[in-house]
């Protein structure tokens, strides 16, 4: 009987002390990854600014290529928005809305979790001797609960940081294979 309470009261020290921990950790999660792209910044400007370009780059949309997708507001820009629907756990249901872009510089938005909350986005383009550096970043808050601030310690940098490294590459690809497209298109017709 005194090795089970001293089992327990180990465990509630241990417990209590994660609990003291938690309140020095954040309740801010922010997430951010970055990409070099051999492109201009108002193309890679428009793969974001552009809502119905993400079907082509989103990690997301590769992981349900079924999802619903519904848009409205403008095509890209300030009050362009769309929602998503998925039955696929690791996508389900959202919305996405962009509240403020400055042309191929920056661009600032809302995305709404429903039930797992809100964060904002930020995607930067700077320009670079090799063409535009992309950076994407999540911002949340996770609140004063303690899981929550562990989750987004230890697994939420790590998950959703894959998935932007992946959309990231995913633009690079478009933008570094488009320019040679393009190139081949000018010429067409022309006699040359």
């Amino acid at each position: 009987m005194k090795l089970l309470k001293n089992i327990g009261l180990g465990l509630l020290s241990v417990l209590v002390l994660l609990a003291v921990f938690s309140l020095f950790i954040s309740s801010t999660l922010r997430i951010e990854r970055s990409v070099e792209v051999a492109a201009p910044a108002n193309a890679a400007f428009e793969q974001v600014n552009t809502l119905r370009n993400w079907e082509q780059w989103s990690p997301w949309h590769k992981i349900d290529p079924h999802m619903l997708l519904t848009y409205s507001g403008p095509d890209g820009g300030t009050g362009a928005s769309y929602n998503w629907f998925s039955k696929h756990p690791d996508v389900g249901d959202g919305g996405f809305k962009i509240t403020k872009s400055e042309p191929n510089k920056l661009i600032l938005a809302e995305m709404d979790f429903g039930p797992n909350g809100v964060a904002n986005a930020t995607y930067t383009f700077n320009q670079t001797p090799k063409g535009t550096r992309i950076s994407w970043v999540m911002e949340s808050d996770l609140g004063m609960n303690p899981v929550g601030k562990y989750m987004g310690l230890f697994l939420l940098d790590e998950m959703v940081g894959k998935d932007f490294e992946t959309g990231l590459n995913n633009i690079k690809q478009i933008l570094e294979t488009k320019p040679v497209v393009q190139q081949a298109d000018a010429h067409a017709g022309h006699g040359h």
